[in-house]
Parts: structure tokens; C-alpha cells; sequence
């Protein structure tokens, strides 16, 4: 049967992760990435009756995901990062602003839902530069079809006639819409370009995590970029500069993570860990999933991503437990 041949699990199910990537790109949401692809399958196990074969199945599935992540795009708000949303606050407390709702935010991935199954260096440097929380909101700049074009050309390197018949238009277009969605995101100031840690990275990461866990701020602002910026989604505020980071971590609220406990995990192709806070019931909970983007033996960026932005899924989706013994 053909249902059986294209739909199974055995047929769909290798091409999960490289499609919750594309989806990912697409949507700026680790979540809707999720829910994505999962309408892609039942999509294609429900029409595969239809499927003539006259593309592969990997196309097919990308055009189905096309169509999902557009439907998807036209119900939410573009997805941003506190830089994109107004200047650098100072490291005041009063200044923190409302909570958010989650669709407001670009939010992170775990690598292990969308990271390459290939061991080359390239195949993964190409992974972490495409997915890196910078990138992935720049694209949301684009309108859904340009951001698909760019994506499938430039990230994923699909020859322009290839693009167009998924898209079921013309290579003339294809090539406009992609001169267009380089001049957008040429225009956008840069980020920070994660780079390889190797045993330097690696073994600035461990004195992060001691001194964060010891709350030695004076030791986490030598690891630290004198120009680097810290976010809290779901709050709009964020901070630029070390010292400002510095000031804001001993102030009364935030400095409640003090004594707090960090697990290591991935995201967007870099380091990230669950940080968990004392449980006044004994152990320790979730408190922020923190992404940290390394360049040139520093720490540039700091994206803490706070439980309640989803505190049924965000740590769950990393692999991170929901409780810590003390």
C-alpha cells in the first residue's frame, strides 16, 4: 500500500528533526516547532493516498511544513528578543515591566529535538550559526514566504528551481524573493557569533558554573564581555554592559538566585543549563533555562529564559526534571 510506504513510521520519522529545525527557523518558537511538525505528519499520513511520487518524500514533507509554518504565521505577532523591542534598561528592579505572554517572545530549542545527526564539524557549525537566537530573530523580520525562501536557499542549500516547485512558483520569483530577504536582514544590526568552545570554552563554562552557584559575581564578571547583554523573557527589560550585569545580580530580587543549583543541557547550538532555585518544600525548582553564546574566550550574551514563560513545558522540553533533590 502506498499509505503504508510513504506514511509509516519507519519512512516520516527520520526526517523529524531536520524538519522541527526547518520549522523552528520559521516560526522562532521551540514550542510551535513542535506542533508544527506534528501537523506535518498527520498531514501526511492523511493524504498519502495522494502522493504521486513525483518528488521525493523529503520535499513533499518540506511542502507540507511550508504550508504549516505560513498558516501557523498568520495567527501570531512577529516573535522578538528584548533587544528588538526598545533600548538597554538600567539594572533596576522597579524598571522590570509586566510579564509578557509567551508568543511575544523568540524562544530556544533544544538540540536534541533539532541538532544534525551528523558528526561533521561543518554540518554542525552550519546547525549552530543557522539556529542561534540572534538569527533566528532576524528572520522573523521576513514575511513567511521570504523567510521560506531564504531558509531553503541559504540555510539549507536548495538549488532555486527546487525552492520554486515546493513553493509552486517561479524561479524568477524565488530569486527576487531572496534578494529582498538579504537586503532585510543585511539591514539589522548583527549579534553575537557563537563559536566552538573546544577545552578554553569548555573549561570557562565550569567557572561559570562555579561561580554561579557560589554567586561570586565579581568571578562571573571577568567571564563575562564588558559590552554583554543580558535578557529575562518574559520580561521586556534587558541589560547592557558587565558592570550593569554585575549590579543587577546583587539587587533584592534578583539575588534571590543566590544559593542556586545549575544541570547543563543545549540550545540553538550552544550551551545552555537549567538553573534551579530553592523549593521552600524541600530541594530545589525551576527557575530559568539560561542560554549563554561564547565568543572570543568571553561570554557575550545571556539569554535567561524564566519557568513561567511555560512552566509545563519549557524545562521538560530540554530533558531538565521538573524537581531537584536537596
Amino acid at each position: 500500500m502506498v499509505e503504508s510506504a510513504v506514511a509509516g513510521t519507519l519512512t516520516l520519522e527520520p526526517y523529524r528533526r531536520e524538519l522541527t529545525a526547518y520549522c523552528y527557523r520559521m516560526l522562532g518558537s521551540g514550542f510551535e516547532a513542535e506542533d508544527a511538525v506534528q501537523e506535518t505528519m498527520l498531514r501526511a499520513w492523511r493524504h498519502a493516498e495522494g502522493f504521486e511520487g513525483r518528488s521525493s518524500v523529503r520535499t513533499w514533507l518540506y511542502r507540507i511544513a511550508t504550508n504549516v509554518c505560513i498558516d501557523m504565521s498568520r495567527q501570531v505577532q512577529r516573535r522578538a528578543r528584548p533587544m528588538e523591542m526598545g533600548p538597554s534598561s538600567p539594572p533596576d528592579e522597579s524598571l522590570i515591566g509586566p510579564l509578557l505572554p509567551e508568543a511575544t517572545w523568540v524562544t530556544p530549542i533544544s538540540d536534541r529535538q533539532a541538532g544534525p545527526d551528523s558528526t561533521d564539524p561543518a554540518d554542525i557549525a552550519e546547525y549552530r550559526e543557522s539556529v542561534r537566537l540572534a538569527f533566528v530573530a532576524a528572520l522573523q523580520h521576513l514575511a513567511p514566504r521570504q523567510r521560506a525562501v531564504l531558509i531553503l536557499c541559504e540555510v539549507l542549500r536548495w538549488p532555486a528551481a527546487e525552492a520554486a516547485e515546493l513553493l509552486e512558483s517561479s524561479v524568477a520569483s524565488v530569486n527576487s524573493a531572496l534578494q529582498r530577504a538579504r537586503a532585510t536582514l543585511g539591514a539589522l544590526p548583527p549579534g553575537p557569533h557563537p563559536e566552538p568552545l573546544g577545552e578554553a570554552g569548555e573549561a570557562l563554562l565550569r567557572r561559570y558554573v562555579d561561580a554561579f552557584e557560589r554567586y561570586d559575581v565579581e568571578a562571573l564578571v571577568e567571564l563575562l564581555h564588558e559590552d554583554a547583554v543580558q535578557s529575562m523573557p518574559p520580561f521586556e527589560l534587558w541589560l547592557e554592559g558587565a558592570e550593569n550585569i554585575a549590579t543587577w545580580m546583587v539587587q533584592p530580587g534578583p539575588s534571590e538566585c543566590r544559593g542556586s543549583r545549575l544541570l547543563a543541557t543545549s540550545a540553538n547550538g550552544s550551551p545552555a543549563f537549567g538553573q534551579y532555585h530553592r523549593d521552600p518544600k524541600g530541594g530545589y525548582m525551576p527557575w530559568a533555562l539560561q542560554v549563554l553564546e561564547v565568543s572570543e574566550g568571553r561570554i557575550a550574551a545571556l539569554s535567561f529564559f524564566l519557568d513561567f514563560l511555560d512552566p509545563e513545558r519549557l524545562f521538560p522540553s530540554f530533558g531538565l526534571p521538573r524537581h531537584l533533590d536537596g
